[in-house]
């Protein structure tokens, strides 16, 4: 099992834990990961809020890469994975803007016209590793460890692909079978704000307050995400938010790969667990027992 890895800017900056982390995870796990070469920004929302097309094509270049290692994508932050699935659907659907995009990749000798998946590492592990084979790989289990399950409002949405828009169930799931207590979340999939910490600060603080407070309300010993943005905003603005209510947040903000690499036995360093805002000092590994001899 091959993906083609696209770690996107924030994996190679802010978010390089999560990126660690998921190199880790899928190597211990024996899924191949071949980063693209010469891959480019996905564009996000800057591009397409000035020109869709501009937009799409930014996009595309990846997608065309990709095409032509023969494999499909992964890409872990939320961002790039609903730009570059929208950037599928849109050449998809708008063949006059295929045809104008495909004249833009022209120039840099690239075509895209053989559709890549575009997958989560989060769909990867639960649907195609299959939980029961990361239970069989894992060494220790959470022993408890009260989860509240972040997935943000991007990778479920906007249509359906691997899990429900509404009630999303696969970090649930894969935490529970790995010993964890998962809590009642209903923030799960509300939005954090993303790049409105940075032009309505106070919309968005706002924002992550109410799911730092849902958390705490549900006794949650850490909160784990699958978006490095999300991560970002939870954690490095707590003594932000702090100071604009009169709270004491002091919530860890886990990368979901981070909390799977310690269950697998991976070095925390080697997950990027040292380099965390804020400890989350409420894990304890179980080990597991030892299988008996057939």
């Amino acid at each position: 099992m091959e993906f083609a890895y696209y770690p996107g800017c924030s994996l190679e900056n802010t978010g390089k834990p999560y990126d660690m982390s998921i190199r880790e995870v899928f190597g211990r796990l024996g899924v191949g990961l071949r980063e693209i070469e010469d891959w480019n920004c996905c564009g996000a929302t800057m591009c397409m809020s000035v020109d869709k097309v501009v937009g799409f094509a930014v996009s595309a270049r990846n997608l065309a890469l990709t095409q032509n290692m023969g494999c499909d994508i992964c890409a872990p932050c939320s961002a790039c994975y609903t730009t570059l699935r929208k950037t599928n659907r849109h050449m998809a659907w708008n063949v006059h803007s295929r045809k104008i995009i495909n004249e833009s990749l022209k120039a840099a000798n690239l075509s895209y016209d053989k559709m890549v998946d575009v997958r989560h590492p989060l769909d990867i592990l639960v649907n195609d590793v299959k939980i029961e084979n990361i239970q069989e790989a894992s060494v220790f289990d959470l022993d408890g460890l009260r989860i509240a399950p972040y997935y943000g409002c991007m990778i479920v949405r906007p249509v359906y692909h691997f899990d429900d828009m509404d009630d999303p169930q696969s970090l649930d799931i894969l935490f529970r079978a790995l010993g964890a207590e998962v809590v009642n979340f209903p923030d799960k999939v509300r939005c954090c704000g993303g790049m409105l910490m940075t032009t309505y600060e106070d919309v968005a603080l706002s924002l992550n307050n109410h799911i730092l407070t849902c958390s705490e309300v549900n006794k949650a010993d850490v909160l784990v995400t699958t978006c490095p943005l999300c991560q970002m905003n939870l954690e490095s603005y707590q003594p932000r938010i702090n100071e604009r209510y009169k709270l004491n947040h002091h919530v860890p903000v886990l990368y979901f790969s981070q909390l799977v690499g310690l269950v697998l036995g991976i070095d925390p360093v080697k997950l990027g667990m040292d380099t965390m805002l804020i400890e989350a000092k409420d894990i304890k590994l179980k080990p597991k027992p030892a299988r008996k001899a057939v």
